[in-house]
C-alpha cells in the first residue's frame, strides 16, 4: 500500500483528500504545513506528497526545496489556488512534479497520483515498460524484441516524458521547460523537429503513437 502525505492548512480540505485517498486504497498521513510535513517524514516512509502552496510557517515551495536538498526524489503534487504561469513556474523550479488548481477535482487527483507513482517507480527501476517496448534510462536505449535503438538524450527524455503519462496532453511550453529548461534558447521548432524524428523512428511500433493535439501540444497514445 502506498503512503501519501497531505500537507494542507485547510482542515476540511485536508480531511477530504485523506478520505478520498483511503477510499482508493492509499494510506494517508496529515500535516498542517511544511514544518509538520518534514516532522512526519522523520518517522514515516512516504511515497508521494500532496502539498498546498500557501501554508503558514513553511509553504509548499520551501517544503519541496527542503525535500530536494535532502536528495529525496519522491513525487510532489502541488496544489495552487491561482491558475497563473508564475505560480506554476515557481513550483517547477522548486522541484514539484505536477500541479493542480483549486477547486480540485478529486477524481482527477487520483488519476494524477497513479501516474506520478507509476513514473516514480519507473524512475527508480531506471526503465519504463510500454507494451513490448522497453525504455532504459541509463543507456537511452529503446528496445522491442530484437531491435534496439539508441536515442540522443533529448529525444529519449521527450519520448520518456510522453510515454510515462500516456493519453495526457502536454503543452509545447511544458515540454520545452521540462526537457530543455527554462533558460534554454531552444524554440518550439526544436520541439517539432524532435517529435518528427521520434515519429519516424517508431512509425511501425505497435505499442504507441505520438499524437498532435492541435492548438495545445502533444500526447502519447497507447495502441
Amino acid at each position: 500500500m502506498f503512503t501519501i502525505l497531505v500537507a494542507e492548512d485547510d482542515r476540511e480540505l485536508r480531511e477530504l483528500f485523506c478520505t478520498v485517498l483511503s477510499e482508493n486504497g492509499y494510506r494517508p498521513l496529515e500535516a498542517g504545513d511544511g514544518e509538520e510535513a518534514l516532522k512526519v517524514m522523520e518517522t514515516e516512509y512516504v511515497d508521494l506528497i500532496i502539498s498546498d502552496i500557501m501554508m503558514p510557517h513553511m509553504d509548499g515551495y520551501e517544503l519541496t526545496k527542503e525535500i530536494r536538498k535532502a536528495n529525496m526524489y519522491l513525487p510532489v503534487l502541488m496544489i495552487t489556488a491561482k491558475d497563473s504561469s508564475f505560480y506554476k513556474k515557481e513550483g517547477f523550479q522548486a522541484g514539484t512534479d505536477d500541479y493542480m488548481v483549486k477547486p480540485v477535482d478529486v477524481n482527477e487527483m487520483i488519476w494524477r497520483i497513479k501516474a506520478l507513482l507509476r513514473r516514480s517507480q519507473a524512475a527508480h527501476e531506471r526503465k519504463l515498460t510500454v507494451g513490448s517496448t522497453l525504455l532504459y534510462c541509463d543507456s537511452y536505449c529503446v528496445k522491442r524484441e530484437d531491435e534496439e535503438i539508441i536515442l540522443p538524450p533529448k529525444e529519449f527524455q521527450l519520448l520518456y516524458k510522453l510515454l510515462a503519462t500516456p493519453n495526457r496532453t502536454f503543452t509545447r511550453m511544458q515540454l520545452m521547460d521540462e526537457i530543455w529548461g527554462l533558460e534554454s534558447n531552444a524554440t518550439t521548432h526544436t520541439l517539432e523537429v524532435h517529435i518528427g524524428r521520434l515519429r519516424e523512428r517508431f512509425r511501425n511500433n505497435p505499442d504507441f503513437q505520438l499524437v498532435t493535439v492541435h492548438g495545445l501540444g502533444y500526447k502519447a497514445v497507447l495502441l
